[in-house]
């Protein structure tokens, strides 16, 4: 599988931009702040319905527009199809494949499927939980297709079920003749929800968990030295899910011995916004325990681990991103990446200097020329515009004169 043309219209600081890629390794080589990693990004969005960079679709949207559109041709066994998503600054993501009928963005998420490697990845590991949930949310997605629907009915579940929480707290918006009985009443129903969504949510990030330990341990091993050791533990805030059964009538328990907390706090104290993925390194938790070059093998290790799995579990191999890695990297870790690259269908690689363009046959974009390509093509639209609006006023002037 492989991309052979994408093209943006308002995504981020792209206006517009159309670019072809070949089957193997793509290089976009550009200084900073041309827009290198916004092109890769817009490809992990097609692909997995987020961005490891932001955790809204606003930031995505080019400033002063109401949406931004990615397409994408993408090529897999002699078939070409077309991938297209419009990311709104306020409401819901749309898609397109193949021109057809509108659907949720979410409808394709997985159907294009890669794996990025960024200079954010060092915060697998010593970030905070909501990193290593993104992470998550991304492989969850790539590998379970109602996942995305899920993860956002949960996500909405979740909102309306603070909100009322809120009320509770600071008496706000309670109507004076139902009181605080129809907040509860509404309470006790979202709650239901929020359980019944959280745990098949949690039921299937314990699936997808399960997959990642053996070849991360494996892969990790000759990335970092064969006596270190390193694992990961799922770690669910509805612990219940692993310990029983029937989970839904233990957490319902659990709810009620934290309800005044919750109230208290006016938040959602438990379920999966809460969980987390702990990387360990000879049995230590690693944010604690691991150097700055531990941290950086474990992420890589651990990206290395999806991919495997994603090519197993989908029988194709996934499009691979490597945003501005080799800066971060050691010349044998470097080596071993690139190893690892040149075995896959496609690989697209963002580099700031030329020094950084690894050895070997290679598509390379100049980004800076794409960029003046796009400036170009922005000017003539705006002239084009600018004369049918000049026709359009000769045109009114010449019926006035007429009249």
């Amino acid at each position: 599988m492989h991309i052979s043309r994408l093209a943006l219209d308002h995504y981020r600081s792209w206006d517009h931009c159309v670019l072809d890629f070949e089957p193997g390794i793509n290089i976009l080589q550009g200084s900073n702040g041309l827009g290198k990693t916004n092109i890769v990004e817009a490809v992990e969005v097609l692909s997995t319905g987020s961005s490891h960079r932001t955790s809204s679709s606003l930031p995505l949207v080019e400033k002063g527009h109401p949406s931004a559109t990615v397409r994408a041709n993408v090529e897999d066994a002699g078939e070409q199809r077309t991938y297209e998503i419009t990311i709104a600054a306020r409401g819901a993501n749309r898609a397109r494949v193949d021109g057809g009928k509108s659907q949720y963005m979410r409808d394709i998420v997985g159907l294009v499927p890669s794996v990025s490697f960024t200079p954010e990845d060092q915060r697998l590991v010593s970030g905070d939980p909501a990193t290593r949930r993104n992470f998550l949310n991304q492989a969850a997605s790539l590998l379970l297709p109602r996942y995305a629907q899920s993860l956002q009915q949960f996500t909405h579940v979740a909102k309306q079920r603070a909100a009322l929480l809120k009320q509770l707290s600071d008496g706000s918006g309670i109507d004076p003749e139902y009181g605080r009985q129809a907040v509860l009443s509404g309470l006790e129903v979202w709650t239901g929800h929020f359980i019944a969504i959280g745990v098949q949510l949690t039921k299937d990030r314990t699936d997808v968990t399960g997959l990642l330990p053996d070849p991360f341990t494996r892969i990790y091993a000759p990335l970092a030295g064969e006596e270190e050791q390193a694992d990961l533990v799922y770690e669910p805030s509805f612990d219940e899910v692993l310990l029983f059964d029937e989970p839904a009538a233990e957490i319902s328990r659990h709810f009620q011995r934290i309800y005044p907390g919750e109230v208290a706090r006016g938040q959602n104290l438990i379920g999966p916004q809460r969980d987390d993925l702990t990387l360990r390194l000879n049995d230590m938790p690693a944010r604690e325990f691991a150097s700055n070059g531990e941290m950086w093998t474990m992420a890589l290790a651990l990206k290395m681990a999806l991919y495997e799995v994603v090519s197993a579990q989908r029988d194709v191999k996934p499009i691979v991103i490597l945003d501005d890695v080799f800066a971060q990297l050691d010349e044998s870790r470097r080596g071993q990446i690139l190893d690892f690259a040149r075995r896959q269908d496609q690989v697209l690689i963002t580099v700031a200097a030329a020094s950084d363009i690894p050895q070997g046959e290679a598509h390379v974009i100049d980004v800076a020329e794409l960029r003046a390509q796009s400036q170009e093509t922005d000017g003539d639209i705006a002239a084009m515009a600018a004369m049918l609006a000049a026709g359009r006023g000769a045109q009114s002037q010449g019926i006035e004169a007429e009249s």
